[in-house]
């Protein structure tokens, strides 16, 4: 997980054992986080969320004022950061009811604290895979053709073109990082999601097929391009530019 992510992260730890919360601190400030405050009753949680945003909560469930799951459920009407309940209360009926209110995960004591730090990045990258998602242009306009990956559609010159599913995957991770050249192998390996053992025929004709969908003139491509001695890039049209 990049660094400069983890430094932006807020971790808020909500437990009256301070020992606890003093070991947590500790293990996560050496995996690299470095906001992470904690608190010892629930009341005290719903006023720091009300005031800071908190991007991961790991939440006791027996708090000295209120219980954990009704806590869960108030800081659900105010926030959609990652709750990870940690308690020494582990039957069955307690992790279906911390589930079901809205927590993410749930962690039985004792535990292994590293364990909380793998959950946490766990929870923080599938966090960052949909904020990654979501971010995606619904369509990849390149002027004379468009890629719209949430419909399957490739239309080429105003005309809608069939493209197997192979190109079609190939087709939407070049248009998705314009600009960029990516070797062979890195093709390969993203697309086919394979170890690539050499042999660049399998890409070269999937670039060919797909030039021939895609370019105006197949021949002397403007858009899917060879950049010789390093791979291949997909050219971004100019802002304003027209064919």
């Amino acid at each position: 997980m990049e660094k400069n992510f983890i430094d932006q992260i807020s971790i808020l730890l909500v437990d009256d054992e301070q020992g606890l919360c003093d070991m947590l601190t500790a293990v996560l400030k050496k995996e690299g986080f470095r906001q992470i405050r904690s608190v010892g009753t629930g009341s005290e949680a719903l006023q720091m969320l009300a005031v800071l945003t908190v991007d991961v909560i790991v939440l006791d469930v027996m708090l000295p004022d209120e219980d954990g799951f009704e806590v869960c459920r108030k800081m659900r009407k105010m926030t959609e950061a990652p709750i990870l309940f940690l308690t020494a209360r582990d039957t069955d009926l307690d992790k279906l009811m911390g589930f079901g209110i809205g927590g993410d995960d749930y962690i039985t004591k004792p535990f292994n604290p590293l364990e909380v730090v793998a959950r946490i990045k766990a929870r923080l990258k599938y966090k960052m895979r949909e904020e990654k998602a979501a971010a995606q242009p619904a369509i990849l306009d390149y002027n004379y053709f468009r890629v719209e990956p949430e419909a399957g559609e490739l239309i080429v010159d105003g005309k809608r073109m069939e493209c197997p599913a192979r190109e079609w995957e190939l087709l939407v991770f070049l248009c998705r990082h314009p600009n960029r050249i990516f070797s062979t192998r890195h093709l390969y390996e993203a697309v086919w999601n394979e170890p690539y053992l050499g042999d660049e025929k399998t890409v070269v004709i999937h670039i060919s097929r797909l030039r021939k969908k895609i370019e105006p003139d197949p021949g002397h491509p403007r858009f899917l391009v060879n950049v010789r001695g390093l791979g291949y890039k997909m050219v971004a049209p100019r802002k304003g530019a027209g064919m």
